[in-house]
């Protein structure tokens, strides 16, 4: 019995906030959006795939968003994603990487990291 790999992550989100989530995660971070299966699908959220990497977020009623908790997507080009998010800061305080943290849309905190 063996975890073999992580499948996705899933963030949560506020009503109608589709249309911002596919912008930044698809226009923004590059990952592309999958469809959901059509009984999910009908519950609202987005879904989104990049190479080894699945994100979910799904739409909550009473949303919060996660200020601390946060995927962490490992890049080749982090300067490139820190042009595109002049509000971002670059920082090597976790050894072996630069990174960057940022929020989604929906005020989610995403860290970006880059070895070193």
């Amino acid at each position: 019995m063996t975890i073999r790999a992580l499948h996705h992550v899933q963030l949560a989100a506020p009503e109608g906030s589709e249309p911002a989530l596919r912008e930044f995660y698809a226009g923004v971070l590059g990952l592309r959006e999958v469809p959901k299966p059509p009984e999910l699908a009908r519950r609202g959220g987005v879904w989104f795939r990049g190479e080894g990497v699945e994100i979910h977020l799904g739409i909550e009623q009473d949303f919060r968003p996660a200020r601390k908790a946060h995927p962490a997507f490992l890049v080749d080009d982090l300067s490139t994603y820190a042009s595109r998010m002049p509000e971002a800061q670059v920082d090597e305080l976790f050894p072996g990487y630069r990174r960057l943290y940022v929020s989604d849309p929906v005020g989610n905190r995403i860290e970006l990291l880059q070895p070193v």
